[in-house]
C-alpha cells in the first residue's frame, strides 16, 4: 500500500495539537485549556441570520467568489479597519476557512523549489501547506528575548534568490506576540528591497490589547504584494461555520479563485449570510468577546507568574506561551504528565515548530472558573516538580 501514496505527504506530520485532546475527550473530570476555539456562541443575531436564510430556502450554490452582498461587506470592513480599499470583485475571495484561504494562497504562487519563509512558533498549517504546494520551507526562529516578533535581522538573515513568500502570522498563534507600526515598516522596506510577497494571517486582528491591529498590507508599497486571510472564526465566535477570506491583487485573487473553485466550488451559503449579518451589526458582540478576553489574559499571567512561571505578556490572540525551562522536562514531557497527573490539557510548544520546546500554549479562550481550577491543578503539579528537581 505505501507505493501507492504520496512520499511529501506521508512525509508530513500530524498535528501535535489533536494528540492530547484525543485522550481528554476519553478522560472523566479533565480540563481541557488547549482548544484555540471561542469559548462564546455566535451571537445570536448572526446565528439568526443563518436559520432565516435557510427558512428562506437559500440553499443553492453563490457565485465562486462568494455573495457579492459579502464581498462588498469585506471590503466596506476592511477599509474602516486597516484603511485599505480592495475591489469586492476582483481582490476578495470568500473561502472555507482562513485556513483554505492559506493553502490556496501559496499554490497559487508557488513554483517547486521556491522558498517560503515560516517565523515559528507559529499555527501548524503553514508548514504543510508550504510543502504541498511545492516550496522549500525556511523557518525563522522566534525569540523570546524579542517578545516572538519578527525582526528586520532576522528578516534579512534569511532571504535568499529562492526566496518568494514571508508568511507574516500575527497577532500569533501560539505566543500572543503581536507587531507594532514601526517593526511592521522596517519589515516592509525589506520586503519591498528584495521583492518578495507576503501571506499576512489576520485572523486574530480583532483582539488585540495593547494597540489596535495595523496590516503590514497598509504600509507604503506593501497592497500590492501582500495577501491578507483573514475570516470570523475567532472574531465573531463562529468556527464551526466555516468562513474566511482573502483579499490581495487581482492578479494573485484570480488565481486563488481558479483553485477555489475546482476544489471548493464555493464557501456554504447560510454561513455566508450570516457573515454578512455579522460584519453589519456585530461590532459590539466583538468589544463585549475582546473584553472578557482580556480579563482573563490578565488574570492568567499573573497567576502564571505568580507560581514561578516564566511568562512575556502577550498583547493578541487569546493564547499564553509560559517557558517551562527550568523544570528540565520536554514540552511533551511536562504536557504529558500534566494531563496524565492532574487530568489538565495544555498543548507542547513543539506543536507548533521545533523552536516552541521549552514553551507551553495554554489558550484563556475559557471561563474564568474552569482557568481556576485548571490552575489550581497546574500549581500542584508545579510544587510536585519542584520536590523532585531538590
Amino acid at each position: 500500500m505505501r507505493n501507492f501514496l504520496a512520499d511529501k505527504i506521508v512525509e508530513i506530520e500530524p498535528s501535535g495539537i489533536r494528540k492530547f485532546f484525543d485522550i481528554v475527550s476519553e478522560m472523566k473530570d479533565a480540563i481541557s485549556l488547549g482548544v484555540g476555539e471561542p469559548d462564546f456562541d455566535t451571537p445570536w443575531h448572526i446565528r439568526e441570520e443563518g436559520i432565516y436564510s435557510l427558512e428562506r430556502g437559500r440553499t443553492f450554490y453563490t457565485s465562486n467568489a462568494g455573495l457579492k452582498e459579502l464581498r462588498e461587506e469585506i471590503g466596506s470592513y476592511l477599509k474602516r479597519r486597516i484603511g485599505i480599499s480592495y475591489d469586492s470583485k476582483k481582490e476578495i475571495v470568500v473561502t472555507v476557512g482562513g485556513s483554505e484561504g492559506i493553502d490556496n494562497a501559496l499554490r497559487a504562487v508557488i513554483n517547486p523549489g521556491d522558498e517560503v519563509l515560516i517565523p515559528q512558533p507559529s499555527f501548524v498549517s503553514y508548514l504543510p501547506c508550504a510543502v504541498m504546494a511545492g516550496a522549500t520551507p525556511v523557518i525563522i526562529e522566534l525569540k523570546e528575548e524579542n517578545e516572538f516578533r519578527l525582526t528586520k535581522e532576522q528578516l534579512l538573515a534569511h532571504i535568499t534568490p529562492r526566496t518568494k513568500v514571508l508568511v507574516f502570522p500575527f497577532p500569533n498563534n501560539p505566543t500572543g506576540a503581536i507587531m507594532e507600526r514601526e517593526e511592521l515598516l522596517e519589515i516592509a522596506n525589506v520586503v519591498v528591497e528584495k521583492d518578495i510577497l507576503v501571506l499576512s494571517d489576520e485572523i486574530y486582528s480583532e483582539l488585540t490589547y495593547k494597540s489596535e491591529h495595523i496590516s503590514i498590507a497598509a504600509c507604503p508599497g506593501m497592497k500590492e504584494r501582500t495577501i491578507v486571510i483573514n475570516g470570523f472564526s475567532k472574531a465573531y465566535a463562529m468556527t464551526g461555520w466555516r468562513l474566511g477570506y482573502v483579499a490581495g491583487p487581482a492578479e494573485i485573487m484570480e488565481q486563488i479563485l481558479k483553485i477555489h473553485q475546482f476544489a471548493i466550488m464555493c464557501a456554504p451559503t447560510n454561513s455566508q449570510y450570516a457573515a454578512v449579518e455579522a460584519l453589519r451589526n456585530g461590532d459590539k458582540d466583538i468589544a463585549v468577546m475582546r473584553e472578557a478576553y482580556n480579563q482573563r489574559r490578565r488574570y492568567l499571567v499573573h497567576a502564571l507568574r505568580k507560581m514561578g512561571l516564566q511568562c512575556f505578556e502577550p498583547f493578541g490572540a487569546f493564547y499564553v506561551f509560559p517557558s517551562i525551562k527550568k523544570f528540565g522536562l520536554s514540552s511533551d514531557e511536562f504536557a504529558t504528565r500534566l494531563l496524565m497527573e492532574e487530568k489538565v490539557a495544555i498543548v507542547p510548544g513543539t506543536a507548533f515548530g521545533a523552536c516552541g520546546e521549552g514553551f507551553l500554549r495554554i489558550s484563556y479562550a475559557y471561563s474564568l472558573e474552569d482557568l481556576k481550577r485548571a490552575l489550581e491543578r497546574l500549581e500542584r503539579f508545579i510544587k510536585k516538580l519542584e520536590v523532585e528537581l531538590r
